[in-house]
């Protein structure tokens, strides 16, 4: 089986999800602040990627006025009063919807990317980055990256790469195949653009065997001087990887995981609500907070298709029923519990498994107030 990425999806797919968000945005305002764009949709990388934009335009605004050969940019008081003016600019982000626009849709582009294949976006990072100053790139750009991050930001500030760009892109995928099992899984980064507009994987990636896209898991689918605004932007916390650098790195400091929940030598596997909401409070999940309303009507379809076979048995109305009954609970506490009564033991689950982890995320992010 061959998979090839569906580009007219994708490029549908971002140009009407720019076009629903700035209907919503723009009929009650004239532009849109840089303060807005963060909060823009639920999507934070989105949002984010957006804002990576404009920093990169204003580097190029500064540099147009540096190539002006006739004034000298690096006498000490005009690097300063430069400075300021630029950093003062930087506050002033002020975009009309025909500008907007078009940032949504290569921001939305570029985070699909990202959630599907995070080895080729950031290798394609690293091709950007000026030869020599690999590192000065990835320090500026770190705090736009907000999904599969810990891909790349072990890269910064760790000897023994020097400048060779080839050094960093196999250490890119190297790094990946070590921590792949703990990074956040791509049906919930991709959920966030569910209040948008649903993104449909199957239709995004075909079958190459299935040229119509009609495999049998799709056929019925469908501070104002001192500092610039790009400064100031919110920097995600990430936990450090332990790295052995004389081999790139070839051990992590592994995350714990939902098996703790469940001693493997119990048969009647049990979830305790305390200790999940311990760990999904620990995670970086904060961007998507407030995405899930009513689960029965908020489930992408290759989530829905995910949980019928892997957790309801093939059973979609099994699917529908449970998801109407966590929706008429009052707390993830009460929540959990159904789930224990009704689904854990009967069906089987093995409450290590991704699909399990996924469906608790879920559960937790419709009843997470933070």
């Amino acid at each position: 089986m061959t998979i090839q990425i569906n580009s007219n999806y994708l490029e549908k797919y971002a140009e009407e999800y720019a076009t629903i968000v700035c209907d919503g945005f723009f009929s009650s305002k004239q532009y849109i602040t840089g303060q807005d764009i963060i909060q823009l949709t639920s999507s934070t990388q989105v949002n984010f990627f957006i804002i990576k934009r404009l920093f990169e335009l204003w580097q190029e605004e500064l540099s147009k006025l540096k190539s002006n050969p006739f004034f000298d940019y690096r006498d000490i008081a005009v690097h300063e009063a430069l400075t300021q003016f630029m950093n003062v600019l930087s506050k002033r982000i002020k975009v009309e919807r025909d500008n907007l626009e078009p940032l949504i849709k290569i921001a939305v582009v570029q985070a699909i990317a990202l959630a599907t294949d995070p080895v080729s976006y950031y290798q394609s990072e690293i091709e950007k980055a000026p030869e020599g100053k690999i590192n000065e790139y990835l320090k500026e750009n770190k705090k736009y990256y907000k999904w599969h991050d810990r891909v790349i930001t072990f890269l910064i500030d760790k000897a023994g790469f020097g400048h060779d760009k080839t050094e960093y892109l196999r250490a890119i995928g190297a790094n990946y195949q070590v921590i792949k099992e703990s990074l956040e899984s791509e049906n919930l980064l991709l959920a966030t653009f569910g209040d948008v507009k649903a993104f449909n994987l199957d239709f995004y990636r075909i079958d190459t065997d299935y040229p119509d896209g009609n495999t049998n898991d799709s056929q019925n689918k469908e501070e104002e001087s001192k500092s610039s605004f790009f400064d100031q932007v919110e920097v995600k916390q990430t936990e450090e990887i332990e790295v052995d650098e004389s081999n790139v790195f070839k051990k992590e400091e592994q995350e714990p995981n939902l098996a703790e929940v469940k001693s493997h030598s119990d048969r009647n596997a049990t979830l305790n609500s305390a200790l999940l909401k311990s760990r999904f409070e620990t995670e970086s999940y904060k961007g998507m907070r407030g995405v899930i309303g009513e689960l029965s009507e908020s489930l992408a379809i290759n989530q829905r298709f995910m949980f019928t076979k892997e957790l309801f048995d093939g059973n979609s109305d099994l699917l529908s029923h449970a998801l109407k009954s966590i929706d008429d609970c009052v707390n993830f506490n009460e929540a959990i519990q159904l789930v224990n009564k009704r689904y854990v033991n009967e069906l089987n689950w093995e409450i290590e498994t991704e699909p399990v982890q996924e469906f608790l995320l879920l559960i937790y992010r419709k009843f997470d107030e933070v």
